[in-house]
């Protein structure tokens, strides 16, 4: 399967923002914002709905980070710096993780290899 998800398919999102990343509690871990794509919903378009639904931030998910790679990661571009209201967990359950640090958690070897690449803007 590609990164064009059919209903069914897992997404991960991928969100930095000034030299951090976007976590949101699991258990009693911290995680990538993930969930289902959608019937015809590609997996850049499920990230994004995913990102906001849990989190209120709006993303644009644009980039898909090895686009064979099960389940796909896609990076996605913050469009807001405040969540909107009615996201589905609570602001003690979403983080912003420096990048330094993303080695302290386990996420996908893709996105380790990707913030390595990126410095903050």
């Amino acid at each position: 399967m590609t990164w064009e998800q059919t209903a069914g398919g897992g997404v991960q999102a991928v969100v930095p923002y000034d030299g951090r990343l976007l976590l949101v509690t699991e258990g009693d871990g911290w995680v990538l914002p993930a969930g289902t794509a959608e019937e015809a919903e590609s997996a850049a378009a499920a990230a994004a709905r995913i990102v906001y639904e849990l989190t209120g931030y709006l993303v644009d998910g644009s980039q898909p980070l090895e686009p064979g790679e099960e389940p796909p990661a896609v990076v996605c571009s913050l469009l807001t710096d405040d969540p909107s209201d009615g996201a589905r967990l609570s602001p003690e359950a979403i983080t912003w993780l420096p990048f330094d640090e993303a080695e302290s958690i386990a996420l996908p070897p893709a996105v380790l290899a990707y913030l390595r690449g990126h410095s903050p803007v």
